[in-house]
């Protein structure tokens, strides 16, 4: 790992890290997205063909019941009992965030407010590959579920047999997804935008994926809504000379699993990032090292990074500096893991530093809100003086006119 010092101007390459999205991906990913509008299922299954090595029929794009059902014959007896407390946690968290249509009224008879409504149509993107990413499924259908979303759509790449991993099967069934697809990709992305003859359109997508996912999600934003533009996992990790080495450096470790997962610690101890150094090799993570505690809360805003484990004494006092974090975790015996699992909140959190406007996934992403609004004759005729100056200020005096109306 790479030491670098308070003040550094290194430190501002990891500030500024974003998407590195090369040219030539773009226009790929263009160009799949405009087959799979042009050709649908057709386009679909030549992809599925050529970059996941699956030859299925346009009949087997959608998963049937009875693949469903025999998944469970490939997954451990204890997975289901194991998943049903995860579901418990996540149910908690998200039914606190749950919001209620509301209305204000006035003794001239205004009437305002707000209706939140789910959406209609979602569709979540599992990745697949070497790690198929089974929690991903709770951490995304749940909150989608608890909001009230009427159909959740879930696609996933097959692999070269055409199946998709029966642990992502068996938790999307148990979540009760209505729909389940094997294609994955750009071409996914851009069916679940547009739709085809097999596969509905949604109304957003949502759910982390390679480069190319990620690339076409940012290219169908506006067709459909999507959760966030999503890059490589992210941890920054401060601690100091009371911290457990061995959890900090076990952590650091965790991290890195993943495929250009960015790995920091941010200490004011140089005995630690001796330790550190010696016990974690990786040559794309950071050792930042500072004179206080107070130093690595500033730069841990500045960088705003996915995860922030805060791995001190009295965590609750430096969590009072942070600001910009996807999710926080405190003290020794939170690792991030617990997060990426079990704890309740989504696992799908802003990374590149997007943790300073975007939050992590909730039942919030799910819902909309319509504004209520209903004015009596005596509160019109009260605004009619401000309205009227307002807009001849802007020209439009038919705007004006339409209350005038009201009066004549």
């Amino acid at each position: 790992m790479k030491v670098i010092r308070f003040g550094s101007k290194r430190l501002e390459k990891i500030y500024n890290r974003s998407v590195d999205q090369k040219r030539y991906i773009a226009e790929k990913v263009k160009r799949i997205i405009e087959d799979v509008r042009m050709f649908g299922d057709e386009a679909l299954l030549k992809y599925n063909r050529k970059f996941d090595g699956a030859k299925i029929s346009v009949r087997q794009l959608k998963v049937s019941q009875i693949e469903i059902s025999a998944a469970y014959q490939n997954i451990s007896p204890n997975f289901v009992s194991s998943l049903k407390v995860v579901i418990e946690n996540v149910n908690r968290f998200y039914h606190k965030t749950l919001r209620k249509s509301w209305r204000i009224k006035d003794a001239d008879g205004v009437i305002l407010g707000e209706n939140y409504t789910p959406l209609e149509r979602v569709g979540v993107y599992i990745p697949a590959g070497s790690a198929p990413l089974v929690s991903t499924v709770y951490m995304t259908v749940l909150p989608a579920r608890l909001a009230g979303v009427k159909k959740i759509v879930l696609i996933s790449p097959p692999d070269k047999k055409g199946l998709i991993n029966p642990h992502i099967l068996a938790v999307a069934d148990l979540l009760k997804v209505d729909e389940i697809y094997r294609v994955g990709g750009a071409q996914g992305i851009a069916a679940l935008a547009y739709g085809t003859k097999t596969i509905p359109r949604v109304d957003k997508i949502v759910g982390p994926g390679n480069v190319y996912v990620t690339e076409a999600k940012r290219q169908v934003f506006g067709v459909v809504d999507i959760d966030m533009i999503a890059g490589p996992t992210e941890l920054v990790i401060i601690a100091n000379r009371f911290s457990d080495p061995r959890f900090v450096i076990a952590d650091l470790k965790a991290q890195v699993e993943h495929v250009k997962g960015l790995a920091i610690l941010i200490t004011n101890s140089k005995n630690l990032v001796r330790m550190v150094k010696a016990a974690v090799n990786n040559e794309s993570g950071y050792i930042i090292l500072t004179s206080n505690l107070e130093q690595a809360v500033d730069i841990a805003n500045r960088i705003a990074p996915e995860h922030l484990q805060i791995l001190v004494k009295n965590p609750q006092r430096l969590l009072k500096g942070v600001r910009n974090a996807g999710a926080v975790f405190l003290g020794p015996y939170t690792p991030t893991a617990v997060g990426d699992y079990i704890a309740g909140p989504s696992h799908v959190l802003p990374t590149y530093g997007t943790a300073r406007f975007f939050s992590g996934l909730s039942v919030l992403d799910f819902l909309k809100s319509t504004h209520i609004i209903s004015y009596s004759k005596k509160a019109l005729e009260k605004a009619r003086e401000p309205l009227e100056k307002i807009a001849g200020i802007e020209g439009l005096n038919w705007h004006a006119e339409s209350v005038k109306a009201r009066f004549l």
